[in-house]
């Protein structure tokens, strides 16, 4: 029997909702269906949404009215929602040397979808990340830590390959602010391993990849090849890309469009597409 590929996606910065990725995944599975000539969506991956802002939803929505409201009326209310959202998100996800609540329960939420996954694909599924904005460096630091050992992050089955990362194939990062977290050490000289050695030493033929996009109007996104040396080796390409709407698209404004944009979209089908065949070659060869 063929093996499935396991996909999570994992949101970024602001005001986000439980069914973020609801359009994303629907147009995913219609794009690789029309890629790779599956007939019936969910035979080859299996996709699952990380929604990690509930950990701090709570929290903002009551900072919102205790800061904000009466007996305050700030002004901007709006911009002061916007900001509240997307900087409390990156303050709060920062590790601490004590306690590293926040840092966890956001891990956590990973690590449930992971399970949940590879009930559903498998214990040996290969494994696609896609990560927005914020999301690629909660991605980055969950499999770091998987991979390194620092803070080793909840694995609810270990006998899952999957679930351990050591199926870690492909990354799609988007609108990534990853360099800027960088500089909170000496240097960004570690980046996690796509694939995973894990994955290398199981599947030494599959190269996997890691394409990092951006849009050059998107003030939230970098490149990353260029920060380092070893980022320079282990991302596969920066792929400058744009997206948002015909309005939004020429401004900063595009940083929520790259999970609707078919220039992001359609590439990710095809490295899926490309995956599962190298997976899959002996069992699509003709018996007899």
């Amino acid at each position: 029997m063929p093996q499935k590929l396991a996909m999570i996606v994992i949101h970024g910065l602001g005001k986000q909702h439980e069914d973020f990725a609801d359009t994303f995944i629907e147009e995913m599975h219609r794009t690789f269906s029309a890629v790779s000539g599956e007939k019936k969506p969910g035979q080859r991956i299996v996709i699952k949404p990380v929604y990690w802002a509930s950990v701090f939803a709570n929290r903002e929505e009551k900072l919102m009215k205790t800061l904000v409201g009466p007996p305050y009326n700030l002004r901007y209310r709006e911009l002061r929602e916007f900001m509240i959202h997307y900087l409390a998100d990156a303050v709060a996800y920062q590790p601490l040397d004590g306690g590293d609540d926040n840092y966890e329960a956001i891990h956590k939420t990973i690590s449930t979808q992971l399970n949940i996954l590879s009930a559903e694909a498998g214990p040996d599924a290969p494994l696609c990340v896609i990560s927005h904005s914020l999301g690629t460096v909660i991605a980055s630091n969950f499999f770091y830590d998987l991979q390194y050992g620092h803070r080793k992050p909840p694995v609810l089955n270990p006998d899952s390959a999957l679930e351990r990362g050591d199926t870690l194939s492909l990354f799609y990062s988007c609108g990534t602010t990853l360099p800027l977290w960088g500089l909170r050490f000496p240097q960004l000289d570690k980046p996690i391993q796509v694939p995973s050695k894990g994955f290398s030493a199981q599947h030494p033929q599959v190269p996997g990849e890691w394409i990092n996009f951006y849009d050059k109007d998107d003030v939230l996104a970098y490149p990353l090849k260029s920060i380092h040396p070893a980022y320079d080796k282990v991302v596969t390409e920066d792929r400058d890309v744009n997206v948002g709407t015909l309005i939004k698209s020429w401004t900063p404004l595009c940083h929520n469009g790259y999970l609707k944009s078919s220039s992001v979209i359609t590439p990710i089908a095809e490295g899926l597409d490309k995956l599962w065949k190298q997976i899959n070659v002996k069992a699509l060869q003709p018996q007899g």
